[in-house]
């Protein structure tokens, strides 16, 4: 079995560019105030989620393992 993530926008930051509803479908969706939200909070590990959350150009997509809450995305510098 593959990682399990937890996959959070904070909408505070979310400009509502769509970005991720473009990059990965099944992973994103925007609401009436056109503000991102995961389909699944928790979600198995996903190349096209995880090419949302980069391609975001706010970053405000973050995604951690299931479990330990290790950070997936945005890289710790």
């Amino acid at each position: 079995m593959g990682d399990r993530w937890h996959v959070e926008v904070d909408r505070s930051v979310c400009i509502g560019s769509a970005m991720c509803v473009n990059a990965a479908p099944e992973g994103f969706r925007l609401d009436t105030a056109r503000q991102s939200h995961p389909v699944d909070a928790e979600a198995d590990a996903n190349e096209k989620v995880l090419a949302a959350a980069e391609g975001c150009p706010v970053e405000a997509i973050t995604i951690t393992l299931l479990g330990s809450g290790e950070v997936v995305f945005p890289p710790e510098d």
